[in-house]
């Protein structure tokens, strides 16, 4: 290779013979460096030997990289770099692998100020798509849609016209928190946005302050992972904001039981009045029971497959009274409390209904999760056993004699559930059918 000092001049006239790809122009002041010209452009390219293979590295496009400039100059500069790859290769360095380094070290970065500056509402998009598409680590089974709508309330943005009522609805606890950025996220701003969410609405604000707590210990299990303090939620000034749950007692008494299936039963819903008898004659949680299916439902040897929390499900007795309930409503689809005015096919909110009843009765006010309570505690007056309850309630065993030595079949079960029927119904005075027409 003919080498000569590599001149502006040189570099001009350099062109590329007819018939061929490519034509070299060799530097003699800088061994290794090379103007390459093909028929469209000319490129400064450095070459050398490295363990016995010829490397080549490409340094940048004439005239855009200059072929000198002073030494305090910025300006890309070819001779400037053609020495530096000429030292790393006098070092026994690749040239090549440096930069793919580099490039990779940049990348990294890159990609860390893209995590740090990435926001909340960011990695709470990418986790709710992670509760609708994976299925529960407890029940192995898809979370339910009352779970996720309840996600989605406590961080909605508000500003929405009222399904029900008049007005716009009101922002979720958890929407403050979605602007800010995970890496400031920290104890402090998590115990100052509880206090404020827990003066005007506590119970609420527990939910979001779980909810939340939940969220966390998925963004450390996934790409989010060390953005946020793992210990966020669990410091001292956090849990110290966090309103006392104040334990729920409302229950219906033996003397209110009258007039509450009287009015239940004078609904113009018959779907949910039947649904609210049967989550008070079965203790039922209320998303169970508006989530039994017709093919759950077996009547010919009375028994009801439950969807459990705990468990995953469990089979319950299935007693006459409640039978003929459900004997009697009409099958739409899939669905036993089905509606005809939800998305999903089957009953969504039977609160309204059931709060016009409470209030023709004249009784207090009364939770769905009340009609559950009072099955527990009414099933008392006819002495059943605490066990028994509990299983047909689907409560956790309390004690290792219930967790380990008793498996109690159905039928014993269906002779104490029945009993507990009976009782509250003779108490309202309604008399319990022996055998439900099929």
């Amino acid at each position: 290779m003919k080498r000569r000092p590599l001149t502006i001049s040189r570099i001009d006239k350099l062109s590329c013979p007819e018939g061929k790809a490519q034509t070299f122009l060799w530097d003699s002041d800088v061994p290794g460096l090379a103007v390459r010209c093909t028929p469209t452009r000319k490129t400064f390219v450095f070459q050398a030997e490295l363990h016995g293979n010829t490397l080549r590295v490409t340094i940048g496009e004439y005239p855009a990289w200059r072929l000198d400039a002073s030494a305090d100059s910025a300006e890309p500069n070819a001779r400037r770099r053609a020495r530096e790859l000429r030292g790393m290769v006098d070092q026994g360095i690749d040239p090549r692998e440096k930069e793919k380094q580099a490039k990779a070290e940049s990348e990294r970065q890159q990609q860390e100020g893209r995590r740090k500056a990435a926001l909340v509402s960011d990695a709470w998009a990418d986790y709710m798509e992670y509760l609708r598409t994976t299925n529960s680590p407890k029940t192995r089974k898809p979370r339910s849609a009352r779970y996720i709508l309840d996600h989605e309330r406590l961080s909605a943005a508000g500003g929405d016209i009222k399904k029900r009522g008049k007005g716009e609805t009101i922002a979720g606890p958890l929407f403050p928190l979605l602007a800010k950025r995970l890496v400031d996220l920290t104890s402090v701003v998590v115990a100052e946005w509880l206090q404020r969410e827990s003066a005007s609405r506590p119970t609420v604000a527990a939910h979001a302050y779980r909810l939340l707590r939940a969220f966390l210990v998925w963004l450390n299990q996934s790409d989010y992972r060390g953005l946020v303090d793992t210990g966020v939620c669990t410091s001292h000034e956090v849990r110290g904001q966090l309103a006392r749950p104040n334990a729920k007692d409302d229950c219906l008494q033996r003397e209110q039981l009258a007039s509450w299936f009287a009015e239940v039963r004078k609904l113009g819903e018959p779907v949910v009045g039947a649904y609210l008898q049967a989550l008070l004659l079965t203790g039922a949680r209320r998303e169970e029971l508006a989530g039994l299916r017709w093919e759950d439902v077996d009547f010919k040897w009375s028994s009801l497959r439950i969807s459990d929390k705990i468990e995953g499900e469990r089979t319950i007795p299935l007693p006459p009274y409640v039978s003929a309930l459900l004997a009697a409503l009409p099958r739409r689809n899939e669905w036993v409390f089905s509606s005809v005015r939800s998305e999903s096919g089957r009953i969504q909110e039977p609160r309204m209904a059931h709060n016009r009843a409470l209030a023709a009765a004249g009784l207090p006010h009364l939770s769905l999760h009340g009609l559950r309570r009072s099955f527990g505690t009414l099933a008392e007056w006819v002495e059943c056993p605490v066990g028994i309850v509990a299983q047909v309630m689907g409560h956790k065993p309390s004690a290792t004699a219930e967790k380990h030595y008793r498996s109690r079949p159905l039928d014993l079960l269906r002779l104490w559930h029945v009993r507990i029927e009976g009782w509250m119904l003779g108490q309202a005075g309604i008399e319990q059918p022996s055998v439900v027409s099929r």
